[in-house]
């Protein structure tokens, strides 16, 4: 049986020596003196093409073709970067900045910028690209510019198709003024397509005259930058829902604790003085009713612990008066484990981070209370470049996963509805460890 051996990947190099061993013997051997025609056929008409020319132009356009090999294949590699980018669940921010990049390089161009259509008539600057040996001069995110007409920005917000302006030098737009100031002469601007809508634009911006196919492969790339775009704002869009619904659930617990500490607590609290008054105004002989008193007055405190820890679970006052540092060394002696806790933190950190910490360790203790069988835990919490850090380690036995039962996962899911990272390592036999970074804002 005759094996068949796979193809070998030809190169851009290889190609362009393929090209050449072909026409370089022909042209040599059309340019010999000692060559005849073999045809009888006559000259063609005067001004037609000679042989030796004729090789030179097959040449030139086989090396176009190569270039244009060459584009189609970066363009592929760059497709498939966005793809994965895309795919990863990547932070907007870092999806826009990469689409910015992968088509600055691509095109040769100066800069590259993507804007996103506002509700409000103007565009926010979410992304942009500069070549790296050019002046950084693009506006900062989150910036706004105003829609003005017959801009690029306009054009494309109206249209829905690619927009070019050629030279700045007489533009009188606001976005032509700042262009023309820091030395740029043109740009071409292609529509972000999300959900059927033009959600904002790619622009091209360069101190030379852009080629005229620019549009073109701006068109191309668009369609796959749109794609990872459109993901990214679907991504950003569940994190803020997320976001909304822990926050939504936040206020309800603190609202239950404020309505059982004001109401019912209070109510508890009344009743068993009365009782207390009621026992101490009994006169003597009356043992029994006393007793019965007593025994009420014992179980009304009792319920109004029960109440108490409850309302603890619920939201701590202690974290709404003082912050972290005294709400976890309540929590941590309670605990029926000795935990080491060591806060590293001075002042108040914003309240959705201070309620997702000492919820995290909360649970977390909870979870190696009922899982791990562990001697001891230490809870450490600090702050690590612009970010709060949270680890919980327990010396039990270890094996534990996000699923089964575990309570792990409500733990992920609140560290990542507010942007942060959840990471679990738990060997059998070498207990658990859980590290959060939760970032903190601007």
């Amino acid at each position: 049986m005759k094996v068949r051996r796979p193809r070998a990947r030809i190169t851009h190099d290889r190609f362009a020596r393929a090209v050449r061993a072909i026409v370089e013997p022909l042209r040599r051997r059309v340019t010999s003196a000692e060559w005849e025609p073999e045809s009888d056929e006559p000259e063609g008409p005067q001004g037609e093409v000679g042989g030796e020319d004729a090789f030179e132009s097959l040449l030139a356009a086989l090396e176009f073709c190569q270039i244009q090999v060459r584009n189609l294949a970066d363009e592929q590699v760059a497709v498939r970067r966005m793809a994965m980018l895309a795919a990863q669940e990547a932070p907007p921010e870092k999806i826009f900045r990469a689409v910015s990049r992968e088509i600055g390089e691509l095109l040769g161009t100066d800069y590259v910028v993507i804007n996103r259509y506002e509700p409000d008539d103007t565009t926010a600057s979410v992304g942009h690209w500069s070549r790296p040996s050019s002046p950084d001069v693009m506006p900062p995110l989150a910036g706004h510019w105003p829609i003005e007409n017959g801009s690029a920005t306009e054009i494309v917000a109206r249209t829905g198709e690619p927009a070019r302006i050629a030279d700045y030098t007489h533009a009188e737009t606001e976005m032509g003024e700042w262009a023309r100031e820091r030395g740029l002469r043109s740009v071409v601007a292609c529509p972000v397509m999300v959900k059927g809508r033009v959600w904002g634009m790619i622009a091209s911006l360069s101190t030379e005259a852009q080629p005229e196919d620019t549009e073109a492969r701006m068109l191309q790339l668009g369609v796959f930058a749109s794609a990872a775009i459109d993901n990214a704002e679907i991504g950003a869009e569940l994190h803020a829902s997320r976001a909304r619904v822990i926050a939504a659930s936040d206020a309800t617990r603190r609202r239950i604790e404020r309505n059982l500490h004001d109401g019912v607590q209070q109510r508890l609290i009344s009743l068993g003085l009365q009782l207390r008054t009621a026992e101490a105004c009994l006169e003597p002989g009356q043992d029994v009713l006393r007793n019965q008193l007593a025994r009420t007055t014992q179980g009304l405190t009792d319920v109004l612990e029960d109440l108490r820890e409850i309302s603890r679970g619920l939201h701590p006052a202690s974290l709404s008066r003082g912050g972290l540092r005294p709400a976890l060394k309540s929590l941590a002696r309670r605990f029926a484990i000795p935990v080491e806790l060591n806060v590293s933190i001075d002042g108040r950190l914003p309240e959705p981070i201070e309620v997702a910490v000492y919820y995290i360790v909360s649970e977390a203790l909870t979870n190696v209370l009922r899982h791990a069988h562990a001697n001891s835990v230490r809870v450490d919490l600090s702050i690590d470049r612009g970010a709060v850090r949270v680890s919980v380690y327990d010396d039990g036995i270890g094996g534990t996963e996000l699923g089964g039962g575990s309570g792990l996962i409500g733990l992920k899911d609140r560290t990542e509805a507010l942007g942060g990272t959840f990471q679990l390592e738990s060997p059998p036999g070498e207990g658990t460890s859980l590290l959060l970074k939760i970032p903190l804002p601007d």
